[in-house]
């Protein structure tokens, strides 16, 4: 069989039981993108392995799909930012700052207490600290899309501390391998401030001034779906300009992306494509690559008390971190702990730092195994705990409150 039939056949498999998977989970009344995140989990090297089968090129296929699992979550967030205003972040920065912070100071802070407590090198402490402080927020906004609150005081909030805590871990991170790699000092860390200001400043000029009218020149054009492609290549470039200029995640640029899209005459259009583009095809494929991404039989449990610690320090630094901001900013008792809960997941993120720190000497192969197997459980319980926290919660809209 060809490299290109092994692909489509993979592809085919994974969307028929992803789209299954996520019917059969709502049956129970849980989130869609569960059933989608286990099912990766049975596919990969956990349990039946499949991209091993004697049929197939796992490294080949597995790196093809590992690609288009990154433009399913870029899709995700970019859609997110359509649905908002940014007005509505805005009047929600206060919040948004404050859960964003105290979600990485409390989690990293506990990390490194653990990994001091454990007998770890203070390097791997640090490091695991700076895991435990990041957070992916593509599996709760697709949840929360799903429940039709993203709109919400909880969903707004979140979504901006998502930004804060990226920028936040990213700079502690980009300070930390500084120090470790003997290349620090002051005008380094001067420069990495100066790096993010510049894409922060950059994205809200070209998205205020450039883009409208970019916008609507190509909606005058008769090309077909001339607005979808100026799109897809505005996903693009934030999220090139994001890693390369501001040093933070993709993600955090595509989801700036679509927030400056949002203000487009032409956003309801391009926001039925980008959906279907998205839900059809791309982001069931990052959520199953995020199973199949995890081996659950390399975790090492013969230290099984350090990976419990981490797990339960992982979940609860975010939860009191994030949900301690909230409150502090004016959130109920409710939203707060419906914000902190929705911050407690790692996904892609949480996996890339551990990469990061596996290649960089940061970790041994236990604690990599451990992270990874925390990254997994976090991202498993965030979409079951933002189920049961707003069940039968009446939300609170931008509009008839201040934030």
């Amino acid at each position: 069989m060809s490299p290109f039939l092994q692909l489509i056949l993979t592809l085919t498999i994974i969307l028929v039981v992803a789209k299954t998977a996520g019917y059969l989970i709502t049956l129970i009344r849980l989130p869609s993108v569960l059933g989608e995140l286990m099912v990766g989990l049975i596919l990969g090297p956990s349990l039946i392995n499949f991209l091993h089968w004697p049929f197939l090129d796992g490294e080949v296929i597995g790196e093809s799909i590992a690609h288009l699992s990154e433009i399913g979550v870029l899709l995700l967030m970019f859609v997110a930012g359509l649905e908002l205003h940014l007005s509505e972040l805005i009047k929600n920065s206060k919040v948004s700052a404050l859960a964003g912070i105290m979600g990485v100071v409390i989690p990293v802070g506990l990390g490194v207490l653990t990994g001091m407590a454990f007998q770890l090198e203070l390097n791997h402490a640090i490091f695991l600290g700076l895991t435990l402080g990041a957070t992916s927020v593509s599996i709760s906004a697709q949840t929360l899309m799903e429940m039709n609150v993203l709109r919400s005081r909880v969903g707004l909030g979140l979504l901006g501390a998502a930004v804060f805590d990226d920028i936040l871990v990213i700079l502690f991170l980009s300070i930390f391998l500084a120090l470790v790699g003997g290349n620090g000092g002051f005008m380094a860390i001067v420069w990495i401030f100066v790096k993010m200001l510049l894409f922060l400043v950059g994205s809200a000029a070209f998205g205020y001034w450039v883009l409208p009218r970019i916008v609507r020149r190509v909606g005058r054009l008769p090309i077909s779906q001339g607005v979808l492609t100026l799109g897809v290549v505005v996903m693009f470039s934030f999220g090139l300009a994001a890693e390369l200029i501001g040093s933070v995640a993709a993600i955090t640029g595509a989801f700036l992306g679509g927030l400056m899209f949002a203000r487009s005459t032409e956003k309801e259009r391009l926001e039925r494509g980008m959906a279907a583009l998205a839900y059809g095809f791309f982001v069931p494929i990052f959520f199953v690559n995020i199973g199949i991404s995890v081996n659950i039989r390399s975790i090492n449990l013969q230290s099984v008390w350090l990976f419990i610690v981490i797990i339960i320090v992982a979940v609860i630094g975010k939860f009191l971190g994030s949900g301690w901001g909230a409150r502090m900013a004016g959130f109920q008792w409710r939203e707060a702990a419906q914000l902190g809960a929705g911050m407690i997941s790692r996904g892609e993120v949480g996996l890339i730092l551990a990469t990061v720190g596996i290649n960089n000497g940061l970790m041994d192969d236990d604690l990599f195994s451990y992270i990874v197997g925390m990254v997994l459980i976090t991202t498993l319980i965030t979409p079951l705990l933002l189920r049961l926290l707003f069940r039968g919660g009446k939300q609170v809209t931008q509009e008839n409150s201040a934030g």
